[in-house]
């Protein structure tokens, strides 16, 4: 299958007919009755471009491995690049919701757009999936039983790093991040998990997003001499930290710990400095289960190239979407919403369930990077769950 991408507008239909497969019904949708209509609301051009490709061929993998149909049920797939602008967010999501008359929408990458994609959300009752943002308030305080995540939340890499660390003899650790909602969540929640077990963060330090200048940063912790120190950068941002982290002479003196974010596709550009660095994520590549071989093996042949976290969560979206059809019977939204709360998925990344508030209950690992790769060393966490604090839905099992 192909997405048009028309960086900055919305884009073209595709009516995939009996090729392609499917999701929901909302009150709204104008579609066929044997015909299933989607829209994906992600980044095509700009910064997050390769995210937004990586998770839009997971998703078609999934669909075209249920063999072009979900029960009886065609589908029609709509895009839009959001450019990761969060200024034309709510408009865009509008223009899927109402002007298109989409049954489901998934989406997106940038947690301020995904954050615009919750509210429009909660106020039409669209079915929306979110692929990757980890915006703790999508299933918080913003949660709604027509929102799912299939990713993370930005609390559960940081809160499972905590425990390893402490596990790990560590007592005293210094954070540093961007000063956004993914980094000061990230940082909260490992905060959170490290303290409760009686570790201390004796520094908190901020730069400003997108900032790539550590110098002063490091020369300070350099000083302080903490047991660890605890990042979340990711792109080029995380590039850029650990080769300065090493040029600084602390790569040895002092343990690098992060979000896995901080050596996740970009171990290449990092080189020799992001050896032995210590990561907690939901995935690695390096995962010796048959379902991940299995999906690498089916995604390098349909792409030609390998999967990153970013196509098995595109991945996860389409499957919670196709098992929730199957196991509904029907596209009637209550229903569908009702059993996509209860799949669970032998996912690439382990077993996932549904927490109460609709994220991913799932394996945190722990992994250290070894010659050039993120090898799993470990479970950081076992099936962790985001407590969803905030989220109050009535009429959720």
């Amino acid at each position: 299958m192909s997405v048009f991408k028309h960086p900055g507008a919305f884009v073209r239909k595709l009516a995939v007919g009996a090729s392609m497969a499917a999701a929901t019904m909302l009150p709204l949708s104008q579609a066929a009755a044997d015909t299933i209509k989607i829209g994906y609301m992600l980044p095509y051009s700009g910064t997050f471009a390769q995210l937004g490709e990586m998770i839009t061929d997971g998703f078609n993998l999934a669909l075209k491995e249920n063999g072009g149909k979900i029960g009886d049920y065609d589908v029609e797939i709509v895009t839009l690049d959001d450019e990761s602008n969060a200024g034309r967010a709510t408009r865009n999501m509008q223009q899927l919701v109402s002007g298109e008359n989409v049954d489901v929408v998934v989406g997106t990458v940038h947690s301020g757009v995904a954050m615009a994609m919750v509210r429009v959300a909660r106020q039409q009752g669209t079915i929306l999936i979110i692929p990757n943002a980890g915006l703790d308030a999508a299933t918080r305080q913003l949660c709604g039983p027509n929102i799912f995540r299939t990713s993370f939340s930005n609390w559960q890499p940081g809160y499972a790093m905590g425990h390893a660390a402490y596990e790990r003899g560590y007592r005293n650790v210094v954070t540093m991040a961007w000063r956004y909602g993914a980094g000061q969540e990230s940082v909260a929640g490992f905060k959170e998990a490290f303290e409760e077990l009686g570790g201390t963060v004796t520094r908190e330090f901020y730069v400003p997003f997108p900032e790539v200048e550590f110098q002063a940063q490091l020369t300070e912790i350099a000083s302080m001499q903490p047991d660890a120190v605890y990042v979340f950068f990711a792109g080029g941002g995380a590039v850029q930290f650990v080769r300065d982290y090493a040029a600084a002479g602390l790569k040895d003196r002092v343990p690098l710990i992060g979000a896995g974010f901080i050596t996740e596709g970009t171990l290449q550009a990092q080189g020799e400095a992001a050896e032995g660095v210590l990561s907690a994520l939901h995935y690695s590549e390096a995962l010796d289960t048959e379902e991940n071989q299995a999906f690498r093996q089916a995604f390098h042949d349909e792409y030609g190239k390998y999967p990153d976290i970013y196509a098995v969560q595109g991945y996860d979206a389409a499957k919670l979407l196709i098992e929730g059809v199957n196991q509904a019977g029907t596209k009637s939204r209550d229903d569908l919403i009702h059993a996509m709360r209860n799949v669970e998925l032998s996912s690439p990344r382990g077993p996932i369930t549904m927490s109460r508030s609709h994220n991913p209950i799932q394996n945190m690992y722990l992994r250290e990077v070894q010659n050039g790769e993120n090898v799993v060393i470990g479970t950081a966490y076992e099936m962790l769950e985001d407590p969803g604090t905030g989220c109050a839905m009535r009429d959720v099992n």
